[in-house]
Formats: structure tokens, C-alpha cells, sequence
């Protein structure tokens, strides 16, 4: 099968997902070809199957804001044509599926019919897509696919409350590509330049927004290392960090956590680390999560959006209220405080993200993208 994905191609949840998506694809003999302004950060072009071709969008300087749809749409239409792609898939409602249904109509009036399956990640539905400005749109676009994904039943959901929706929405959820046993990891980065021997190490990995509810993550861990020893990752960039680091002068707590930034050794940490916190306003799912548990690490996580859905109580970690900081703290030591306790959740959480391997997930999509194909040549 000939697939064009069109995502961000930046560090955020959607375009990881559907870059590895695509990988694996490739990997299974399908021809993929990614169609975005940037080559995706995930993406390594090693693979004969996989191809890369970039949208450029002109400057005139009588567009305040670049036209990025029309060149979008109009890439689409000249790659499917010169490749004879069979299929779109496109990872947001706004812009991607709006100008994927641009240049299906083009196409279509060239004698091309082809089908687009349009997957939903979160913030393309609760914030972008909810504005007044583009909820019409969004609604259009989601209607116009031939087949939509959201990745949790928390989206699904959301999705069919804030917008007219007539489409079927089918929950396939996010995956990961299982992680290398931590002893094969070569990495530069060691426990000990992060903690001592006794010490607990608790992570956190965000894009530090608000919505992260980043002042809960350093008041939890303040509560934890108050009674055992422990040290703090703080893993990500955002407009919250300069926050977070006065809050933990303030507390007194700032010689017991690392701010890494955006780092490229969040394997290592996450291989070193005894639990992953993650106490946010909503997530769509909680990729961030998962990837942790894929390290045996136990999440204590809000019970917001998608976070059930993956973080599963009392196995996985522990789900408590958003802002509900003492509960989550309690969970936390509940965890830590005890080396058989910790070692079972470990083991749950690593068996909990099996169950999302990219090996599991990946057939779900095969099979509704034979679906839209039959569908397409049906009418």
C-alpha cells in the first residue's frame, strides 16, 4: 500500500506518533511518505520505503499569515499523482484534514479518487478546534474524512460533545515501539550524576505549560522527600520553568532537583528512575506516561481525559483528583517507601505498556485503512 502522512513534524505527542507509526509501516513493506514543512525529528530516512517531501510556502508580502493549507493541499495533490499514492493519512483535524479534503476535491476533479483517514490527538480538538473561529472548520473537515481515529475514548468523546459530528470515530489508542533493557543502554548518562544510592529518583517530562499543572509536581515531590530520600527530574522547556525553579527555591528543595531542559537522554533518566509524575489539568492520553511505564516506571497521574485509559490504578500507579497533591503523594510513598511494593509496580507497569506495543496497535490501522480503500472503489 502507497500511505502519504501529513503531521507536525516537531517533538510534540502527534508527530512522534505518527512519524513512528509511519516507520513501522514502512517496516511491514508499505511505502510511506511523509508530506510536512520540516522532516519530522523522529525521522531517519534509512529505510528504501520511506520518502520525505517537503512543503514550501511562498512569501508575498501580501499575506500577513503564509497560506500553509493551500500549499499543503496542492503538495498533496502532486505527490499522490507522481507516486500514485493510494491513501492520506492525516494526523490533526486543523490544518491537515481540512487541506487534505482540498486536495481530495482537486483530485477528484482529475479522475482520482483516494481516501483519507484523519486521526484526532487533543489539542487539535479541546483547544485549537473548540475557538469559534475554527470550529465550523473543524467540524467540516472531521465530517469530510473517510474515516477517523481519535487516540482515546476521553477525545472520542470530547469530540462528539463540542462539535456536529455525523462520522464514526474509532479509539485506537497511542503506542510505543518497546524500549531496550536498561543494561543495554550506552548512554553517556549515569544514576550517580543524578542521585546517590538511596535516593528515590522521581521524574517529570513536559512541555512545561500550564496545563501540566507544574507547581503540583514540585509540591508532590516536596511532600515525598520529606519522608524518604529522593531527587527530582525535571525533564522539558516551557513557560512554566522559571516558575517551578523559584517554587523550589523557595521550598528549599532546588539542590534536590535537575532541570535537564529538552534533553536527548530521556531514555537514561527514565531507565534510573523509580516513578514518573504526571498530575496535568487533561491529557488526551498520556504518551508521556506510557513511555515511562515501557522503563518499569509506576506513574501517579490525575484521573483526567485519556490518563485511565493507560495509567491503570493500582496496577500501572495510581490515579487520584487533578490538584489533589496530598492523595498523590501518599500513592507516591505508598510506592516508594517499600523495595517489594516498588518492584511490583515496576512489573505492572512494563506488562501495562506491553499491551500498547506499536506491534499491537498497528493492525488496527492496516485494517481500517483496507476498509476506506474497499469502500473508495466501492462507489
Amino acid at each position: 500500500m502507497k500511505i502519504a502522512i501529513v503531521c507536525y513534524p516537531t517533538f510534540g505527542g502527534s508527530g512522534v506518533v505518527a512519524t513512528e507509526l509511519g516507520i513501522e509501516l514502512a517496516n511491514r513493506g508499505h511505502e510511506v511518505h511523509f508530506i510536512t514543512y520540516r522532516q519530522p525529528v523522529r525521522l531517519a530516512l534509512l529505510n528504501s520505503n520511506v520518502h520525505y517531501h517537503e512543503v514550501n510556502v511562498p512569501e508575498y508580502p501580501l499575506f500577513h499569515y503564509q497560506p500553509y493549507e493551500l500549499a499543503l493541499s496542492s503538495k498533496l495533490v502532486d505527490m499522490v499523482k507522481l507516486y500514485k499514492i493510494e491513501l492520506l493519512h492525516v494526523h490533526y483535524a486543523i490544518p491537515h484534514a481540512y487541506a487534505g479534503y482540498m486536495a481530495k476535491q482537486m483530485l477528484k476533479d482529475q479522475g482520482i479518487t483516494i481516501p483519507m483517514v484523519t486521526t484526532l490527538h487533543g489539542t487539535d480538538i479541546t483547544l485549537v478546534g473548540n475557538h469559534p473561529n475554527y470550529k465550523t472548520a473543524v467540524s467540516f473537515s472531521i465530517n469530510k474524512s473517510d474515516v477517523v481515529t481519535s487516540v482515546s475514548k476521553s477525545l472520542k468523546e470530547a469530540t462528539y460533545e463540542l462539535f456536529d459530528i455525523k462520522k464514526e470515530i474509532h479509539v485506537i489508542p497511542n503506542f510505543i515501539e518497546l524500549v531496550k533493557h536498561p543494561s543495554e543502554n550506552n548512554s553517556v548518562c549515569q544514576r550517580s550524576t543524578m542521585a546517590k544510592p538511596e535516593e528515590r529518583i522521581i521524574t517529570h517530562i513536559s512541555n512545561f505549560r500550564k496545563v501540566k499543572r507544574i507547581p503540583d509536581v514540585i509540591k508532590i515531590f516536596n511532600k515525598i522527600q520529606q519522608s524518604l530520600p529522593a531527587r527530582l527530574m525535571m525533564v522539558g522547556d516551557g513557560p512554566e520553568k522559571v516558575k517551578a525553579e523559584q517554587l523550589c527555591e523557595k521550598l528549599g528543595i532546588l539542590d534536590k532537583v535537575i532541570f535537564f531542559g529538552n534533553s536527548n537522554e530521556i531514555d537514561s533518566i527514565l531507565s534510573y528512575s523509580d516513578l514518573f509524575l504526571l498530575p496535568s489539568e487533561t491529557e488526551s492520553f498520556g504518551l508521556a506516561a506510557l513511555e515511562a511505564m515501557a522503563w518499569s516506571v509506576p506513574v501517579i497521574s490525575s484521573n483526567s481525559g485519556g490518563l485511565p485509559e493507560v495509567n491503570f490504578d493500582g496496577i500501572s500507579g495510581y490515579l487520584s483528583n487533578v490538584g489533589d497533591i496530598d492523595s498523590m503523594a501518599e500513592n507516591a510513598l505508598r510506592i516508594l517507601s517499600d523495595d517489594t511494593i516498588l518492584k511490583e509496580f515496576k512489573t505492572n507497569a512494563l506488562n501495562t505498556a506491553k499491551q500498547f506495543d506499536i506491534k499491537n496497535i498497528l493492525p488496527l490501522y492496516e485494517e481500517l485503512y483496507h476498509q476506506a480503500l474497499l469502500k473508495t472503489k466501492a462507489k
